[in-house]
């Protein structure tokens, strides 16, 4: 079954960053092995948008870089929605042109609670992928 595994030190790091780039949505990759979490790569969003968000070129692509070199793979292209929930929007959903990676949503729409979700979204079809935050990973 298809899940992505976080340890809850980067998710505490992809929390720190939504909320340091709020209202503006902050966007980035992860990156591991099979289903566990080993990398979190911030990202610029040049859109510097609250509804979008677009990654900067040479940035992803030194990303890539390092996560072939690392011999990780991309697991999930991860961003933040500051005011909305954690589901795809409909610019999520035309924007998501990475094929096999989960598309993870921090949503900080209830601040003192914020929700992650994680979705395939294929042509235009979404299915919801679990997410748990590993409390004791090393």
């Amino acid at each position: 079954m298809l899940r992505l595994e976080i340890p809850k030190n980067i998710f505490e790091k992809m929390l720190e960053e939504a909320r340091a780039k709020a209202p503006i949505e902050a966007c980035g990759i992860l990156a591991g092995k099979e289903h566990m979490v080993e990398k979190f790569y911030p990202m610029t969003n040049i859109e510097n948008s609250s509804d979008h968000f677009l990654m900067e070129p040479k940035e992803q692509f030194a990303v890539v870089k390092d996560i072939r070199a690392a011999g990780l793979e991309m697991l999930s292209i991860y961003h933040s929605h500051p005011e909305s929930p954690a589901h795809p929007s409909a610019e999520d959903m035309k924007l998501a042109l990475t094929p096999n990676v989960i598309y993870t949503i921090v949503s900080l729409q209830k601040p003192d609670s914020p929700v992650i979700n994680g979705f395939l979204i294929n042509d235009g079809s979404i299915e919801k992928v679990p997410i748990e935050i590993l409390e004791n990973w090393e």
